[in-house]
């Protein structure tokens, strides 16, 4: 996805969210540097999740920290833990549509960028709510059709909480008879998942093979990835892309089909992909 003018003081405000999360005596320097990289890298064309990395990795440097999000993210954890079993009673007796309405649910387990949401427990009291919402833009039907023919699924994560909802919708894929893998963040970076979490939740009981992402990314960045995992996304049937942040990286790739499943939260985001904001996505790309 093209960087947009309104991801500028989205960007620096998660900056600041995040020095203030370690060290609030950093937050001048923090939005200085954010300033220096933006304006070098800021133009046209520019894709997003590219300068967002560039980004963050300075912040993270300038804060001393490989994980400001770390606190946040064990809570995120135990909330979706939480919420699992209401997940199940949602899916149960459905099928694919539902376990991925929980899932995408889940999406909203992303902070920092927006005031309303404001911690982990922000789920916990939309849970229901959201889930009553269905999908403002629903592809499931044409998803399942690939899934009926599929040999190979690539499962990309998102955020740490979110990838707890993620474990229902992964059983309702290997009900299909495919082999999934599923791909992790390689390093900590926002609140995103790691191997660490998909171990803890018994990912690698469920997946056929876990894999990461190979590295310090926003999104995906196919030059990290291990060769062999490249060439299996490329050839694969079907890949099921959570999250914004693997539509802005993604998106820039000829990979395909991809689903992504999403919370359309920001306005760029919705835009480029061609759905309303603020909206449960299902939405197929080829």
């Amino acid at each position: 996805m093209e960087i947009q003018p309104e991801c500028v003081p989205c960007l620096i405000k998660r900056c600041i969210y995040e020095a203030r999360l370690e060290d609030s005596t950093k937050e001048y320097q923090v939005v200085k540097e954010s300033l220096r990289i933006l304006n070098e890298t800021y133009e046209e064309g520019a894709v997003s999740a590219d300068i967002a990395t560039r980004v963050h990795k300075r912040v993270y440097e300038i804060i001393g920290t490989k994980d400001p999000y770390r606190e946040i993210k064990k809570r995120c954890n135990e909330v979706a833990n939480s919420l699992l079993p209401r997940g199940r009673k949602f899916v149960e007796g459905g099928g694919l549509r539902e376990s991925a309405l929980v899932s995408v649910v889940g999406n909203v387990m992303d902070f920092g960028f927006r005031d309303d949401y404001d911690g982990p427990d922000y789920l916990t009291q939309k849970f229901d709510e959201l889930l009553s919402e269905g999908f403002g833009h629903d592809d499931i039907d044409e998803i399942e059709k690939i899934l009926r023919d599929a040999d190979n699924v690539i499962f990309f994560t998102d955020n740490t909480g979110e990838i707890v909802l993620d474990t229902l919708l992964m059983k309702a894929i290997k009900e299909y008879g495919v082999y999934l893998t599923v791909i992790v963040k390689g390093e900590p970076i926002l609140t995103d998942a790691t191997m660490e979490d998909a171990l803890e939740f018994g990912i690698d009981k469920i997946a056929d093979r876990v894999e990461t992402t190979g590295g310090f990314t926003i999104g995906v960045d196919p030059s990290l990835l291990n060769e062999e995992l490249e060439r299996d996304i490329r050839e694969a049937d079907l890949i099921i892309a959570k999250g914004m942040a693997n539509w802005e990286s993604l998106s820039e790739t000829d990979y395909g089909p991809i689903a992504y499943l999403t919370r359309s939260k920001c306005r760029p985001v919705a835009d480029s992909m061609g759905v309303p904001l603020d909206v449960n996505v299902a939405k197929l790309f080829y």
